[in-house]
């Protein structure tokens, strides 16, 4: 059986209340004291009891993650970093996947509350629960941050990546490869895939282009959406609307249409090109290796995770909005319209 704050207290000399105060660290305790208390500790091998610890301070030093999915690879990139900071900061966290329902999203949340955590970083969570304010009420109650592309349509505090100037680069890189048939995939409801799809129209307008193709793939965080995505994409090859280039709301979706592309015999980039998002792991393993947009995800899990902490310790509720740029990384899937 394991010391206990009896043990310590007996060892030091001292009262149990003392040894609680100096392990919380809530009341003065005298330096001679507590190195009596902190060298008990450390010959009995004592572990302070976390849960009776936060009842005590009223914290957890926890932070619950909520993320749409795991599986596809933008989402534990993020939280690795999240994760590592905060341990590095003495915190720990707890990861929770919604499948983007804004229902499961909302009993997490209130499992989170309930748990007593002390703050919440949602990336990517659903357009529902943005739109109908939700997420706006539950600042007011809790230190909450969300990661998600950039919009001024809702007030918050947001971490984001400008989705905008990435894709705006991107179809002007296919422009300027001479591709004039860009077929744009999406994934459901969603405010990155509607910004981007926004982009996309004004970009084929704005360039008097003839040709506009929107293909929706239902769900795109997750691997299954790959899969999803070639058969889409087979059946939209079998067409013969000749498209030249392809925008792909996430790297999975582009892997799908890269999948669909060589099942049809179609090389890549010599009669397609193909251009993704996210620059995950997959996209410098597939062959070829994709062109993408990098949302700078590490430097975007560490600052989320900087900022959560900073609002904990603090006690602080802030509405505020961190932007950070994006680049596009140019691989080998395009090429030279012919």
């Amino acid at each position: 059986m394991g010391a206990t704050i009896h043990d310590v207290a007996k060892r030091a000399g001292v009262s149990i209340a003392t040894v609680s105060r100096a392990i919380n660290n809530n009341y003065p305790v005298k330096a001679e004291t507590r190195e009596k208390i902190e060298k008990a500790i450390e010959e009995l091998g004592y572990v302070p009891n976390e849960i009776a610890r936060s009842l005590i301070l009223k914290t957890t030093s926890s932070v619950g993650i909520l993320v749409p999915g795991i599986t596809n690879l933008f989402f534990p990139t993020i939280v690795e970093e999240i994760n590592r900071t905060l341990v590095n900061n003495g915190f720990t966290m707890s990861l929770y996947s919604t499948d983007g329902n804004p229902i499961m999203e909302k009993n997490v949340i209130d499992n989170i509350i309930s748990r007593n955590m002390d703050g919440i970083i949602a990336i990517d969570p659903s357009m529902e629960n943005l739109d109908n304010g939700y997420f706006k009420d539950l600042s007011k109650k809790i230190p909450i941050i969300i990661i998600n592309g950039n919009t001024n349509k809702y007030k918050g505090n947001f971490i984001c990546y400008d989705e905008e100037v990435g894709s705006i680069e991107a179809l002007q890189y296919l422009f300027k490869l001479g591709h004039r048939k860009i077929v744009f995939v999406r994934g459901d409801r969603s405010l990155s895939y509607d910004l981007k799809e926004n982009l996309y129209r004004q970009f084929v307008k704005s360039n008097n282009l003839k040709y506009e193709k929107i293909i929706s793939v239902g769900m795109g965080n997750s691997l299954e959406v790959v899969e999803k995505t070639r058969e889409i994409f087979e059946k939209f090859l079998h067409s013969k609307e000749n498209a030249t280039a392809v925008f792909a709301c996430n790297d999975l979706m582009a892997v799908g249409v890269i999948n669909a592309c060589k099942n049809a015999q179609i090389q890549i980039p010599q009669d397609i090109s193909v251009i993704g998002c996210d620059n995950t792991l997959l996209s410098n393993i597939i062959h070829p290796k994709l062109t993408t947009i990098d949302l700078k995800m590490d430097e975007i899990g560490r600052k989320a995770a900087v900022e959560i902490i900073d609002m904990i310790e603090k006690k602080s509720i802030v509405n505020k909005k961190i932007v950070y740029d994006t680049k596009l990384v140019i691989r080998d899937s395009c090429g030279e319209k012919k």
